[in-house]
């Protein structure tokens, strides 16, 4: 049995700064990405990197703090988190705060992220 709260900051380590390498092996090839900062709903690991590459392309200098993480179920943890980053393109500072929730297979494999802004 893997421990969801050191997947979780397995994760988060990967994605600051964002390492494409060290995300890819982390997600179940048939994972589900649900979050408002990534157009809603996207399905598989292609997909969902794609719209990382695209996202941290956008906002390169992305900077996240998790207050708490903290196990969900027995294969799922949930951390609450907030961030600041520059969209490069308009040069408008984003600000956002929320809940994510990740499900993990039986490998420990990302099977599931629920992003929610609050």
């Amino acid at each position: 049995m893997h421990d969801p709260v050191a997947l979780l900051r397995r994760y988060h380590a990967a994605l600051e700064p964002y390492d494409r390498a060290a995300v890819a092996p982390l997600l179940a090839a048939g994972a589900v990405y649900h979050s408002p900062g990534l157009a809603g709903v996207i399905a598989g690991r292609d997909a969902i990197l794609a719209a990382f590459d695209d996202y941290f392309a956008a906002h390169p200098d992305q900077r996240s703090e998790d207050s708490a993480i903290t196990a969900a179920a027995p294969r799922a943890a949930r951390a609450i988190w907030q961030l600041r980053a520059t969209h490069a393109p308009t040069g408008r500072t984003v600000l956002r705060r929320g809940i994510e929730t990740i499900g993990f297979d039986t490998a420990g494999r990302i099977l599931r992220v629920v992003v929610e802004d609050g």
